[in-house]
């Protein structure tokens, strides 16, 4: 039987929560018979691979299929996994993910009912280890203060958006609007669900469409994470000036104002009370919003692990937002496949 949903899953060295994403596929209620999974693997050197091999060895129900991603890139794997999908229908899904039993037949509810063209749900996000600072930067990862207007990670209404998290839609959808862009080694989701926009559809968040995401477990992890998003998010920019959101303005805007600050006091002394003043008024808006997590959760090493999660968080951001945008003026535009406009 061809399955009419293809999830599609890039990942490398995964080997500690891939057979979870894959238990909690077989886990679905929708019917095994009408799934797949391809796995789009960059080459793994742990035992990503043999993980996937014992699981498809103990669960021969669902078709499981993995094809190399030499270029060890999202967007790459993503449209290798795509070509080598039979469904008429692609369901993204990240292989440290865990989606929610109802999470196939949810998405294909909302794209039978016409909702959007890309459709998606809500991340609970949890620690990505047993620690104090894992569960304060999970509760970070969460909170309106350390990410903005980014609904998919604590909205409960849905309705139209900017972007959703891995996402399910129909195959011609690719056929209209192209594949992922192989350029961007990261926003490549919210470049694509741009284009779906500008192509008059609709990006839709449901929040009944859930799942578990993993936030990453240290406070080096999560800057490099958001130093990409950055980073990242200027490159799509320059395509898209247009996007800009000022969730995404301010970290940049703040940076830039405390190195302008720093150097601007060495010769004019009232600079240095601006910088403090602005550094002050920060760490008490941190602490404000650490302190309702404490308070609502009970944990008091919020108060202390939260703050420093959303600093990381905010100052990584902004500075690989400027130094991309610094470093883009030295690089001439690099080539691509997709068919999409060079940056």
């Amino acid at each position: 039987m061809t399955p009419r949903v293809s999830i599609i899953v890039p990942c490398f060295n995964e080997e500690a929560t891939i057979a979870g994403l894959l238990e909690a596929i077989l886990a679905q209620s929708y019917p095994v018979e009408q799934m797949e999974v391809v796995i789009a693997d960059g080459l793994s050197t742990d035992g990503t691979r043999q993980r996937i091999t014992a699981f498809s060895q103990q669960h021969p129900q669902l078709a499981v299929r993995v094809v190399d991603n030499p270029a060890r890139s999202i967007p790459a794997g993503l449209n290798l996994a795509i070509a080598a999908a039979q469904g008429s229908t692609l369901l993204r899904l990240d292989a440290h993910s865990s989606p929610h039993p109802e999470y196939v037949a949810r998405s294909l509810q909302a794209l039978d009912e016409g909702r959007g063209w890309n459709v998606g749900g809500v991340w609970e996000i949890r620690p990505g280890q047993d620690t104090w600072l894992a569960r304060a930067i999970a509760a970070a990862a969460a909170h309106p203060f350390g990410v903005g207007d980014a609904r998919y990670r604590y909205t409960t209404q849905a309705g139209a958006v900017d972007t959703v998290p891995f996402g399910a839609f129909r195959r011609e959808l690719i056929e209209r609007i192209g594949a992922f862009d192989e350029s961007l080694e990261t926003n490549e989701d919210y470049e694509f669900n741009t284009r779906i926009r500008l192509a008059g559809g609709t990006v839709w968040l449901d929040p009944a469409i859930r799942s578990v995401y993993y936030a990453r477990p240290t406070l080096a992890a999560l800057a490099r994470q958001y130093w990409r998003y950055g980073y990242w998010k200027w490159r799509m920019l320059r395509r898209y000036p247009g996007t800009l959101r000022p969730r995404q303005a301010i970290p940049p805007l703040f940076v830039l104002g405390l190195l302008g600050l720093s150097v601007l006091s060495l010769l004019w002394p009232p600079a240095a009370w601006l910088l403090g003043a602005g550094v002050v008024s920060y760490a008490l808006l941190l602490l404000a919003a650490a302190l309702h997590r404490t308070i609502q959760r009970r944990q008091p090493s919020l108060l202390l692990g939260m703050p420093l999660a959303m600093m990381t968080m905010h100052l990584s951001w902004g500075a690989g937002f400027l130094w991309s945008l610094v470093s883009s003026r030295t690089h001439p535009p690099r080539t691509h496949t997709n068919g999409t406009t060079p940056l």
